[in-house]
């Protein structure tokens, strides 16, 4: 059995990951596609603009046979601990196979990742403060393997690629060079496969009746149509802002990945900013990346502590969020077997602690942008 996983977002879900589903059913073939997908928050530190159960439906209706969610310990993290929560869990779940995409599939993953995995830790401690951490890695695979990967999607592969190596490599890798526009590229109406920034752009910014049955299932603009709000960091604003002035500064040491003085930059630059892309600017450093800066100001906002997400690891599960005929089948052959716990229906004693519990707690937020409960009262999605 060739059980195929992949790791995603899908925020939202458009023609270039239909694409890499479809690679991943031709590897497939009658054996079930598993998709470990992010929630209702993502990696870059945003909320996802439309809720997780819309777009674990499109990822249904493109053919994927099981969705499970990601927990908001790993989904919210840098690369390397992102790609170590999906790959972790997709092994976990009986997959044999994981499919990616790259900006070029003629890099030899496999082969980096092991190399880099070998890597003694204090050799990728770094403490170069003009640089981001991110820049300094990046310099170290380059001279440790002789070959530059600086495209986004890359670099998230060779993450997955030394996660995997880290783990005994217990998947096969499969590269699949993107089609389309690039990772972060800005709107090219000609072409069929646009970048998912680039239509969240358009979503939050473009005219009302924009047509984007070209790059997004029906099913899915449907769906972001009927929902109430598309959740953005400009309507977050209000609330960081908030959260930075009426919590003290022990309070804010308290938050996960606070450190070197970022509580006092934060609170000192929050009262002056208009938006929160000033308050980024007036916040960034050479030493930390935007990205890193988001999820700072995320795990700010939900209150998410150092405690919060180190306890959360004590009891890992997932919540499993639709399947297929299929994907049914394989479940129920397959369930006793897997390394991890999975969810089907929430309830008040599984939601107390754990990654669910978290993941319950932070997805109150969300709820209240979109009026919506994620969690309970939910049945996992089936499909024919």
């Amino acid at each position: 059995m060739s059980v195929v996983g992949i790791i995603a977002e899908y925020n939202p879900f458009h023609s270039g990951h239909e694409f890499l589903m479809n690679q991943a059913r031709l590897l497939a073939g009658d054996d079930p596609v598993i998709v470990v997908m992010s929630g209702n928050y993502v990696q870059r530190g945003e909320m996802a603009i439309l809720d997780k159960w819309s777009r674990a439906k499109a990822a249904l209706a493109a053919g994927a046979d099981l969705v499970f969610e990601l927990p908001f310990s790993y989904a919210v993290q840098p690369a390397d601990m992102f790609a170590t929560g999906g790959v972790e869990l997709l092994t976990k779940l009986g997959c044999n196979d994981l499919v990616f995409g790259v900006e070029d599939a003629n890099i030899n993953f496999e082969y980096f990742g092991q190399k880099i995995a070998k890597i003694p830790r204090q050799r990728q401690d770094f403490a170069d403060y003009s640089q981001t951490y991110s820049t300094q890695y990046n310099q170290m695979v380059a001279r440790e393997v002789g070959h530059e990967i600086s495209e986004p999607n890359s670099i998230l592969g060779l993450a997955y690629a030394v996660a995997n190596a880290n783990l005994g490599m217990p998947l096969h890798l499969h590269p699949v060079t993107r089609v389309g526009a690039g990772h972060d590229d800005i709107l090219q109406r000609e072409k069929v496969v646009q970048s998912a920034s680039a239509i969240r752009n358009l979503l939050l910014n473009g005219e009302k009746g924009e047509d984007l049955s070209q790059w997004l299932p029906a099913g899915e603009i449907a769906d972001i149509k009927k929902q109430r709000t598309l959740p953005n960091w400009d309507l977050l604003f209000p609330l960081l802002k908030y959260r930075l002035e009426s919590a003290s500064i022990p309070e804010l040491q308290q938050i996960y990945q606070m450190s070197e003085g970022l509580e006092y930059k934060m609170k000192a630059e929050i009262h002056l900013a208009k938006d929160f892309s000033e308050f980024l600017r007036h916040v960034k450093s050479k030493r930390y990346t935007y990205s890193r800066l988001r999820r700072l100001s995320l795990y700010v906002l939900l209150n998410v502590t150092t405690s919060d997400v180190l306890h959360s690891y004590d009891d890992v599960s997932t919540m499993l969020l639709g399947y297929s005929k299929a994907g049914r089948k394989y479940l129920k052959k397959e369930r006793k077997d897997f390394a991890v716990s999975i969810i089907s229906k929430v309830d008040r004693k599984n939601s107390q602690n754990g990654t669910l519990g978290l993941q319950v707690r932070t997805d109150r937020l969300f709820e209240q942008m979109i009026g919506v409960d994620q969690n309970f009262g939910h049945r996992p999605l089936e499909v024919n």
